[in-house]
């Protein structure tokens, strides 16, 4: 097993790998950072070169899938024959240019995006999404299990587990954007937050129960509901606004939702469900 790069994901990674019995080779640029793990019984790594041929799977951790590329290319030939597992953040057409050149080197390659911070590698509940060579996910699954206990090859495609990272992602900063703006409001009161959450528990659940129905519409493009009709969203949204202004909260946040349902009314869609947004992220 080798790591490059030993910031704080990549050191994370390798002492995964080391505490499960593997032996583990490791590069950074900045040598001195491997000390702790050549401590616990990593080999160093004098170059990138000598880090790749030591292993037969080369994980890869860096800042960004450019300085992956630059970093696997000054290994020269010897990539030929081995596997890439390249846990680099950035986009999904970065991490299928990486996949095509580690291919073109007579590499197979695998993409992984981590779903936690450092000290969540190892857990059994860690996430990791995973696309590319389905043999070299399966070669290495016992291994792969080291760092994340609920990783799962999701498709052939590398560039699909950034995509979901994103998915994730976005769907978190909507959900705590949401939640701080109704944080503000109840504060503005005077009104413990944590107790809200003791009182409306119910709501909230059902919100979030709600997103499988909202992701069969999406997936049917089909947004026509007996209930929850924007229609009926509206006059909601607008107190929301009102409220929120009148207690010297930010109205951007709210007013941006209000904007999007008052454009998909005007629009002819005052029956349709919420998923009926959807289409207005996809023409942006």
């Amino acid at each position: 097993m080798t790591v490059i790069g030993l910031g704080e994901m990549g050191f994370a990674l390798a002492g995964a790998f080391l505490d499960g019995g593997h032996p583990t080779t490791v590069w950074n640029r900045t040598p001195e950072k491997a000390d702790p793990l050549v401590a616990k019984g990593a080999d160093r790594s004098a170059t990138v070169r000598d880090a790749v041929a030591a292993s037969p799977l080369v994980v890869v951790s860096v800042q960004g899938n450019a300085t992956a590329r630059a970093v696997l290319e000054s290994s020269g030939d010897v990539l030929s024959g081995r596997s890439v597992l390249n846990l680099t953040d950035g986009t999904s057409e970065e991490a299928r240019a990486v996949a095509e050149w580690v291919g073109d080197q007579g590499a197979r390659y695998l993409h992984g995006q981590i779903m936690t911070i450092a000290p969540g590698i190892g857990g059994a509940e860690t996430v990791i999404f995973y696309g590319g060579s389905h043999a070299v996910f399966d070669h290495f699954r016992p291994t792969l299990q080291l760092i994340g206990g609920r990783g799962t090859l999701i498709s052939a495609d590398a560039g699909i587990p950034a995509l979901y990272g994103m998915a994730v992602h976005g769907t978190m900063w909507g959900a705590l954007n949401g939640f701080l703006h109704a944080a503000a409001l109840l504060s503005s009161e005077g009104i413990e937050v944590r107790r809200f959450l003791d009182d409306a528990g119910p709501s909230v659940a059902a919100l979030l129960a709600s997103f499988p129905g909202i992701a069969d519409e999406v997936d049917r493009g089909e947004y026509a509901t007996p209930y929850g009709a924007l229609q009926h969203h509206r006059p909601s949204v607008e107190d929301l606004v009102r409220e929120s202004r009148a207690r010297n909260i930010d109205v951007e946040f709210p007013g941006y939702t209000l904007g999007l349902v008052n454009k998909a009314v005007e629009d002819g869609h005052a029956d349709d469900s919420y998923s009926r947004l959807v289409e207005h992220f996809r023409q942006r």
